[in-house]
């Protein structure tokens, strides 16, 4: 699945660029992998409230990794789908992060990480206690409302978080589809629009590709950032 091959390539790359760090005046490459790692590695810091070793690495691949599937969505719409009937694949879905499956997934690992650091800091006893505590205060007549509200906490941010990556970039690949379908008028002002409006919303969706990558990076801090703090 394109997925699988944008993943095992952002691994090379960050690969790549670990091999060639030397003591001597990093290349442009380099540069850019180093200073993308600085800018990750400054907002979880910012964000964060303890130790980030594994946290900043997470926010940088899910960054990363959106880029590279997002931005499948700027390759002609039935290029690959084409190259993929010639080896009998029929039905193929380009974009990775316009497949529901592929961003609730991501979200569900985000939705484990909080929770696991939300044990973590808090400890099994002190989660447990928050989870019945918060936010309306320690009770026995309060636990079962400040439990359901904790359970709709972490169903919303993790449905929000898959649903507005896959929400955008299935709206974004839509409208591909349908500028694409002006040059199937076979005429001449429908390749003209064809190409001037898919130029247009190429260039355009050039920042919807990284916006939706650092949304999604930066909730992730802020969903883990929050299990490291106590209501």
């Amino acid at each position: 699945p394109p997925s699988r091959a944008w993943a095992a390539l952002t691994a090379w790359l960050m690969y790549r660029a670990a091999r060639m760090i030397h003591a001597g005046v990093p290349n442009r490459f380099v540069g850019a992998i180093e200073s993308l790692v600085d800018f990750v590695h400054e907002q979880a810091r910012s964000i964060v409230k303890g130790d980030i070793s594994y946290i900043a690495p997470l926010a940088l691949t899910s960054f990363v990794w959106i880029v590279f599937m997002n931005a499948m969505d700027l390759l002609p719409v039935d290029l690959l789908p084409r190259i993929g009937e010639l080896f009998g694949i029929h039905y193929m879905r380009v974009v990775p992060s316009a497949d529901l499956n592929a961003t609730m997934a991501m979200s569900i690992v985000v939705l484990f990480a909080s929770i696991y650091y939300g044990i973590k800091i808090k400890h099994p006893g002190g989660f447990v206690h928050e989870l019945f505590s918060a936010p309306f205060g320690s009770g026995i007549i309060l636990a079962p409302f400040n439990f359901a509200l904790q359970l709709i906490e972490y169903a919303a941010k993790t449905v929000s978080l898959g649903m507005r990556l896959f929400g955008n970039m299935f709206a974004g690949e839509l409208v591909f589809m349908l500028i694409a379908l002006l040059g199937a008028t076979a005429t001449w002002w429908g390749f003209g629009l064809h190409f001037l409006t898919g130029l247009g919303w190429a260039i355009f969706h050039i920042l919807i590709v990284v916006l939706q990558a650092f949304i999604f990076m930066m909730l992730t801090l802020v969903y883990i950032g929050q299990a490291h703090d106590a209501h």
